[in-house]
């Protein structure tokens, strides 16, 4: 496994280590002790949770507030997305900045999302499986969330706005001019 950090401190690429032959190819893609011992964090996932989504559809910007924030481990497993996530935490120099990676069925990158970031993707391809493992329980009390196109968060979502699909839901969250950080 290979870990890149990424441009926000705290949030890591991961790149697992692929076996492939004439039958396909095997890899593990979630190791907590290597995990650990290359990123000195350990971590207790204790949640699975899965989607399926067709093109142009944005998920987010979601995010769980104190006590029961989550860090996120988020994979592809087919398809394409352009995953974000955005630094939340109040005392952070990148306050407000956010990273974008594309995470594919092919490429098997992961991201690593911390507590204290808001985090959402876009489907790039016809379908996307996606999967992702969370350090706490999903509690709908404590849900949070960011308006997916904030003009201040300027996230090029790689999707024309024409064809962007959101649930009700993500219609109405605060920009981030009206937020104030749990975090």
């Amino acid at each position: 496994m290979k870990i890149i950090p990424a441009a926000i401190a705290d949030v890591l690429i991961i790149e697992p280590t692929v076996f492939g032959d004439s039958r396909g190819y095997f890899f593990e893609s979630f190791n907590a002790r290597a995990f650990a011992e290359q990123t000195g964090v350990e971590v207790n996932f204790v949640q699975d949770n899965e989607s399926l989504s067709t093109y142009g559809v944005v998920r987010g910007l979601h995010f769980q507030k104190p006590p029961h924030a989550q860090a996120k481990l988020v994979r592809v497993v087919q398809g394409a997305v352009l995953d974000v996530a955005v630094d939340l935490r109040r005392n952070s120099p990148t306050f407000g900045q956010h990273v974008a990676v594309e995470l594919t069925g092919e490429n098997h990158r992961q991201i690593f999302i911390p507590r204290g970031f808001a985090h959402g993707f876009s489907v790039l391809s016809e379908k996307v499986l996606f999967q992702y493992k969370c350090d706490n329980y999903y509690m709908p009390q404590s849900e949070g969330a960011l308006a997916w196109d904030d003009p201040m968060l300027a996230i090029d979502w790689h999707i024309p706005p024409d064809r962007v699909m959101l649930s009700a839901k993500d219609r109405c969250h605060p920009s981030m001019k009206d937020f104030v950080t749990p975090f």
